[in-house]
């Protein structure tokens, strides 16, 4: 099934986020809104076994895998539908309702969703006061949206209002206060290598990226230290859950080596001419990425858990 695409929304101008800088929600919008373009190809989202796994072991791992689907699903932060899509052609939940600060990854998750043959809702919102009423839902989701939020506890408490009795929350892929320092200092050292190597005169007509894009990319970074917002310690996260009125939170936390990996391929990418960057890479490194996670898991018994790049958390609201 396919609907009409709806008209793409312009990039952040450097006007805009001069305002944005004392704005954080307007920033948020902005930057989300422009991202919403090309954030599946920025983030290798896709919605095939690769993701529809990695929604599904990111979901098992802090939240266990549920006998049966939940029934109504919120995810708060959707971006593009990334997490909620690819869990309900997992079967962890079935009716979804997306929700989303900028109304262009509202129109990207539900133009996702049409591509993959059913229809959701989604509505434009803060997660710090979501449009419901009170228990709805049975299950609340979200990925890597947490950090955006100005005030996460008063959020938490939006989650636990919409959630019925008993029901579940589960917020994956958060950066770790740790994890979030050694990755940007690497995604930093990559983008200063890169772009100079490229630039020189053997490499630069086959490997430099156009610098009108590499500007964008720059202005995309400007915009990414302002509505990115927090990083967490496992164990804080989880007393502010519990502080916010759940029960049985439970943090755990994933990726150490395959991060360290992780976000100096994905800084490359950005930085260089994509037209060099084929199928054979993108399997080189999707199959590093599982490499280097799977020796993460058994680094987990021995490293403490805070030295991990992802956080997720879960819990319940009390019956």
């Amino acid at each position: 099934m396919t609907g009409a695409r709806e008209p793409e929304r312009p990039p952040a101008s450097a006007e805009d986020i001069e305002r944005a800088w004392n704005d954080t929600k307007l920033a948020q919008v902005l930057y989300h809104d422009w991202e919403a373009q090309t954030y599946d190809d920025k983030w290798s989202i896709s919605f095939d076994e690769r993701c529809i796994s990695y929604a599904r072991d990111r979901f098992a791992a802090v939240a266990g895998r549920p006998d049966a689907p939940y029934g109504k699903a919120l995810e708060i932060g959707a971006g593009t539908g990334f997490f909620s899509l690819n869990l309900r052609q997992a079967g962890v939940l079935d009716d979804v309702t997306v929700t989303d600060i900028s109304p262009g990854m509202v129109d990207a998750a539900r133009r996702n969703a049409r591509g993959l043959g059913f229809e959701i809702a989604g509505e434009v919102a803060d997660a710090e006061r979501l449009p419901f009423p009170d228990e709805t839902f049975d299950l609340v989701v979200g990925h890597a949206v947490i950090h955006h939020l100005p005030d996460v506890e008063q959020a938490f408490r939006e989650m636990l209002r919409v959630l019925k009795p008993g029901g579940r929350v589960v917020i994956c892929g958060e950066p770790t206060t740790y994890g979030d320092k050694i990755a940007r200092a690497l995604s930093r050292a990559t983008w200063w290598a890169a772009t100079r190597a490229t630039h020189l005169p053997p490499l630069r007509k086959a490997w430099a990226r156009p610098q009108e894009e590499l500007d964008e990319s720059s202005r995309a970074a400007a915009l990414e230290s302002v509505v990115d917002l927090h990083t967490f310690d496992p164990g804080a996260l989880t007393a502010l859950v519990t502080r916010s009125g759940f029960t049985h939170a439970h943090a755990v936390t994933e990726e150490l080596t395959a991060a360290w990996f992780g976000w100096p391929v994905r800084t490359f990418e950005h930085a260089v001419n994509p037209d060099r960057l084929g199928w054979g890479w993108a399997t080189f490194a999707y199959k590093s990425w599982l490499r280097l996670s799977a020796a993460d898991r058994v680094l987990a018994r021995v490293v403490p858990r805070e030295l991990f790049y992802n956080v997720s958390v879960t819990a319940v609201r009390p019956s």
